[in-house]
């Protein structure tokens, strides 16, 4: 039986208790999804071997890194799309749980458009032990959401559906740095892809973790190597989040995602981009849109300058 979807991932290093736990636990829900669902592993981080052995999951070491050690997402792609064949691929961040209606909102949006890209917003929630994962466990999950998970705003997304044909040209982006999740909304937005935002219709649910396993524990996006992604993505105009979801998915349907003034303008700011495919005009009416941003970009730049010349 041909899958329908491989879902793959690069998992943290398991350097401790909690990243061991979160990550256990995301594996363990996603070999629960049958064998419609593909699942492998991508990199050689500490621990990964061990823990894709124990979850019997499929484990692709081999992957191109940067300077400073980091994958890169066009690896990690390729490393998938070489080592499946289900029509669709599925990148899942590796804190994330996936209940069984992951595979029913991947066949919907299928059988409705040839290429897309599915996206939605998290559960986040402080999950402080092992799951128990017996009959019952979706249950025992949406109990515990419903009591004490938040939904986290529009600007993370850690679940991308897509055909294996789609994202087969990426830039030099890192994985775990901001920044290439939203180039994921971007590129396909700028490819007439229709984005679904599937937050109606699934949940997913996103366990907290701290930044310990990042550079001296600094949040993803203080990194110089998420500096770097905003570059390689085309800059700062190119920031997409799931505002820009120009579809919806409710009721195993696809339907155009309403015309609100807050979108309305939104659609007007990235016209430039989207429909013109003019990337200076679209950076030009990003900064003109917004000075603020504009202003202290350049006062970023220049410091850049100054620290290169002295």
């Amino acid at each position: 039986m041909t899958p329908l979807v491989t879902i793959f991932s690069t998992p943290k290093p398991f350097i401790n208790a909690q990243i061991t736990r979160i990550q256990n636990n995301a594996f363990n829900s996603w070999i629960r999804l049958g064998p419609e669902a593909d699942v492998l592993l991508v990199g050689q981080e500490e621990g990964v071997e061990e823990a894709a052995r124990k979850a019997g999951i499929r484990l692709i070491k081999k992957v191109e890194r940067n300077a400073q050690g980091t994958p890169l997402i066009m690896s990690i792609f390729q490393a998938a799309r070489d080592n499946s064949s289900s029509p669709l691929l599925a990148y899942v961040n590796a804190d994330i749980i996936l209940e069984p209606k992951f595979l029913e909102v991947a066949r919907q949006v299928k059988s409705q458009a040839a290429t897309f890209l599915v996206v939605g917003r998290r559960w986040d929630l402080d999950i402080q032990h092992e799951l128990d994962f017996s009959e019952g466990w979706v249950d025992r999950l949406k109990c515990m959401v419903d009591k004490n998970a938040r939904l986290h705003p529009t600007g993370g997304s850690d679940y991308f559906i897509f055909p294996r044909s789609c994202f087969q040209r990426i830039p030099a982006l890192v994985i775990g740095r901001a920044g290439w999740d939203n180039w994921m909304i971007y590129n396909a937005r700028i490819c007439n892809w229709p984005v679904v935002d599937a937050t109606l219709t699934y949940q997913v649910v996103h366990q907290q973790h701290d930044y310990a396993h990042l550079p001296e524990g600094k949040p993803h996006y203080r990194l110089p190597e998420s500096d770097e992604n905003i570059r390689q993505a085309g800059g700062r105009h190119a920031i997409y989040t799931l505002v820009d979801a120009n579809w919806l998915l409710k009721e195993g349907r696809l339907f155009k995602a309403p015309l609100t003034l807050k979108r309305l303008w939104r659609e007007i700011e990235i016209f430039p981009a989207t429909t013109l495919k003019r990337p200076w005009l679209a950076e030009l009416a990003y900064y003109t849109l917004h000075p603020l941003r504009a202003y202290w970009e350049l006062r970023v730049r220049l410091s850049k300058i100054r620290k290169g010349r002295s």
